[in-house]
């Protein structure tokens, strides 16, 4: 596939509607919950291209690929970059989503990445010469970071990661634009802490924390009768899965209350649940998220995840991609089929919002992201095959440019064709209020409901 070519982009003539495609994913969700998914994601086109992976995996599909695998995480957007604490408590910069993960063609990644900053550029107030410099600057930092690492040893590349020290590098040279504004974005992800979470979540009653019932965002689910022994049982095969070390931590926890969390755009509708551990006394505490995983909006294309389940998939992905991965990070599938894998809460993850940048800073941000595509790219592919694909002049950048404006203004074709749907009531954005009457249940197989009371 010759270099220009991944430039080019035009619909398949089979393409199917992109509508159809979100209907579709519905059908394995929470129906209660589709409204507010599809509400999110009407709020304007970057959040439509949030949501809208498996659109674009769809037409991603279509085309001719170069071959050069690589873990994916299939969902590289600007958003799902950002800092989070290592398991070290350095605060690190990262890829860090994980839900469509996959092995596949090197540049789907890069593409879907660039693109995002034309879709969401005029949202931020961008001007279309500032969205050419962004979507550039993504190619050219991981054309820069994939050489880089494919001079070095695969041990070297396997240790490689962006801590936040760079930023006093960045601060005296290129990317000063962005380094003040990261720097900015460090205090505030030092305050994301478990504890910034638990105090808005949850209540002390009788010495033990119990969570807040906030429909729809938080859904506290009751652990009476056998519930509560269903989940002690998913608990228990959750910590043997883990390293010895860490489930000597974990067996040192009790569970004391479990809700469902609202989060995201795209995730909305799949289950995500909280999971409140005490320690020694209602201070002492762990906050766990179970998210619901299904199958990747990429394998229809580069083939079945090789894995049965897909939370080890999830995990598996993540741990191939992230040089710093949370220790808490595991998964299970419980007798309902539902297969889940687990992190801890929060724990210092913030995404830097771009719409408060400066557009300079904007353009040395895509840089920063490029560079983490590609170093979490090396650690699963080839850096040696892929910087030899992209070479040495400006042909690759011109490419991944050209395709995030037409694919850009593809987003635009179905954004406006989704708001149409929505219109004449063929997709169901529901009311603002109308989660709060939602209920969570668990039938005699441990498997979880959400609907309405009514």
């Amino acid at each position: 596939m010759p270099r220009s070519a991944l430039g080019r982009y035009a619909p398949a003539a089979e393409r199917p509607d992109p509508v159809s495609v979100l209907l579709n994913q519905d059908e394995q969700r929470v129906a209660a919950l589709t409204p507010m998914r599809h509400r999110r994601m009407a709020a304007s086109p970057f959040a439509f291209y949030r949501g809208g992976a498996g659109i674009m995996a769809v037409d991603l599909g279509a085309r001719t690929s170069t071959g050069l695998r690589t873990q994916l995480c299939g969902d590289a957007h600007v958003a799902n970059f950002g800092l989070f604490a290592a398991p070290d408590r350095t605060l690190v910069f990262d890829v860090n989503d994980f839900d469509e993960t996959n092995p596949g063609p090197f540049e789907w990644d890069v593409l879907r990445l660039a693109t995002s900053f034309t879709v969401a550029g005029p949202e931020i107030g961008l001007t279309r010469a500032r969205m050419r410099d962004a979507a550039a600057s993504v190619a050219r930092g991981y054309h820069e970071q994939i050489d880089r690492q494919s001079r070095s040893s695969d041990l070297a590349n396997w240790y490689e990661r962006i801590n936040v020290g760079f930023l006093d590098a960045w601060s005296k040279g290129e990317g000063r634009a962005v380094a003040k504004t990261l720097k900015h974005s460090l205090v505030k992800a030092n305050t994301r802490d478990i504890w910034s979470a638990v105090d808005k979540m949850t209540t002390v009653t009788d010495g033990t924390r119990e969570l807040i019932n906030q429909p729809p965002l938080v859904l506290r689910f009751p652990l009476d009768g056998d519930a509560a022994e269903r989940l002690e049982a998913i608990m228990r095969e959750y910590v043997a899965s883990m390293p010895a070390d860490r489930a000597e931590l974990l067996g040192r926890y009790r569970i004391v209350d479990m809700g469902h969390k609202v989060v995201g755009v795209g995730s909305v509708g799949l289950l995500a649940l909280v999971i409140l551990l005490q320690g020694r006394d209602e201070n002492d505490v762990i906050a766990l998220q179970a998210k619901q995983a299904v199958s990747s909006v990429l394998e229809p294309f580069t083939g079945e995840s090789s894995f049965a389940e897909h939370g080890q998939r999830v995990v598996v992905g993540q741990q191939l991609m992230q040089a710093a991965t949370d220790p808490l990070l595991g998964w299970v599938t419980p007798r309902s089929g539902r297969s889940f894998y687990l992190r801890q809460l929060r724990d210092k993850k913030y995404a830097p919002d771009i719409s408060r940048m400066k557009s300079t800073a904007v353009v040395d941000y895509a840089l920063l992201c490029g560079r983490a595509l590609a170093r979490a790219h090396a650690r699963a592919g080839d850096p040696v095959a892929i910087s030899a694909y992209i070479g040495k002049g400006h042909s690759f950048t011109k490419a991944v440019v050209d395709f995030a404006f037409g694919y850009g203004e593809q987003v635009h074709r179905d954004y406006q064709a989704y708001t149409e749907a929505i219109a004449v009531g063929r997709v169901d954005v529901g009311e603002k209020d109308d989660g709060r009457h939602l209920v969570i249940t668990t039938d005699t197989s441990g498997r979880i409901t959400i609907e309405n009371e009514h």
